[in-house]
This record gives C-alpha cells, structure tokens and sequence, in this order.
C-alpha cells in the first residue's frame, strides 16, 4: 500500500470540495471480497459504513460492476447511490427501480440467452462444476472453486470457442469467462454516460482487474478533453492481480482493506 502521506496526497483534490467530486468504485475485489461462489459476495459492514459518509458528501458516488445493476445494489446494500452495471451498459440511479439499458445491446438479450439455454444442457459444464451466471444481456462462467479448476477453465475456452463461433464476443476475467453480444461495450462508456450532465471537476476510480483499465482511460480521457481537472486511479492489489492494472494506476491499495482506508480517509 502506498505510505499515507502519498495516499493524502492522491485524495486530497476530492477532499479539498466533496461536492465537485465523484467517488467511483468497483465492487468485487475492491468493497467486497472475492468469494469462491459470486452469489456469496457482500461488502462488509465497516466498509459500508464510510461509503454512506461518502454518499451523503460527495457529488456523485457510483459503484461501477461487471454485475447487472441490481445484483451490485443488493451486494453494496446501500440504495441512495448509482450502480453502472454489466460492463457500463445500464446505469441505475439512487432511488430509482429500472435501470436505464444501452439499447444496442438490449437489441442482442434474447440471442445470448438462447446460447445460455442451449449450453446448460452440457454434461461436461455439470461435471466440470462449471457454474453460469445470468446477467440479461451477457452470461458468465465462473471456474473458482471447481473440484479441478485447470480441467474446468478448459472446459470453459472449449466454450469460448462455441461462443466467437456463434458470433458472440468473449471476455476473460478472473477465473470467470463472459459471454457477451459482439458491440464495444466496458466500463469507460458506462462512465462516460454517468458523467454528462454531472457537475464534477475532478473524479476517483478504484478497481482490481483489466475491466477497470478502461474505466481508468475513460477519465483521463475526461481530462485530456477538459470535462474534469483531475481524475485519481488506484489499482486494488492481490495475489491476482494483472500486471496491466498495476501498469495503469496512479497508486495501488492492498485488497479491500486497503479499500476501506481509501474510503475512510475520504469520509473523515
């Protein structure tokens, strides 16, 4: 983790006026630690409790996710903030109870579950313990924790292959693989969207794997372009992380310890 007075340093522009500042964070692996099954994942209380602080101080605090928007709102629990979900494709705002949803891929929902349907009666999926998530628009498939995970993650590119053979577009994450309609879709368009019309200058992303990378490259584009001053990237560090994120954050945290000291030097 980087010394206090570097992190201070990082964080003190977002201090220095809340109300101009937006807080943007990633949930798994970042507030929530990574559980062998993803329907298992919540943030921890002490970390919850900051990240309210936060709410009610800062201009726009978002949690961005690879999730739907609703499941990101129930893992968080927290409903007076705004949840970008799937990968930047739908945006869910506090109080509201439908998320809006990029329609280009809203157009490919039926298609790639129609491609869920057909793969669930797979023998080797059950046996490998290969478990799908359903997200409406994009399938994932998780790996952690099978009795043989290197067996399972072959059984999951053999997938993949089906997939891209299909026409579908897929997305390697940490021991999950998504399969997702074949449109530019990622968390930086989510951002994008989430910030027009906002009254920011300068912004705060936190995040522990490749997705975050362009949400990182989403804001400092936003600089380079004038929409916001000052934008902060800190990478989440773990026994997993990739080296592309360590390459693109300013800083780096340790897990989401390091994450709730973020949170907590923000919300004092």
């Amino acid at each position: 983790m980087p010394s206090t007075a570097t992190l201070d340093e990082a964080l003190a522009p977002l201090r220095a006026d809340p109300r101009r500042a937006a807080v943007l964070l990633d949930i798994d692996g970042t507030l929530a630690p990574i559980v062998r099954h993803a329907d298992d994942a919540h943030v921890p209380e002490p970390t919850r409790l900051p990240l309210i602080a936060i709410a009610k101080r800062y201009g726009l605090v978002a949690c961005v996710s690879g999730r739907r928007a609703a499941t990101a709102r129930r893992i968080v629990s927290l409903g007076s903030i705004t949840y970008v979900g799937n990968h930047g494709t739908e945006i869910l705002r506090g109080g509201q109870t439908h998320p809006e949803v990029d329609p280009e891929v809203a157009a490919w929902g039926r298609r790639v579950r129609d491609f869920a349907a057909g793969e669930e009666h797979r023998d080797d999926l059950h046996r490998l313990r290969i478990r799908p998530e359903d997200k409406e628009v994009i399938v994932g498939y998780h790996w952690r924790g099978a009795p043989d995970e290197a067996a399972a993650k072959e059984g999951v590119r053999a997938l993949a292959q089906r997939a891209e053979a299909a026409g579908f577009a897929t997305h390697w994450g940490r021991k999950v693989l998504e399969v997702r309609p074949p449109v530019d879709l990622h968390k930086g368009k989510g951002i994008d969207r989430l910030l027009l019309g906002v009254e920011v200058d300068v912004a705060l992303y936190v995040g522990d794997d490749r997705t975050d990378i362009d949400a990182f490259a989403a804001l400092r584009t936003a600089v380079a372009d004038g929409r916001l001053r000052e934008a902060v990237c800190l990478g989440v560090r773990s026994d997993e992380t990739p080296p592309e994120l360590e390459e693109a954050a300013d800083l780096l945290v340790d897990g989401p310890l390091g994450v709730r000291a973020v949170l907590e030097r923000l919300a004092a």
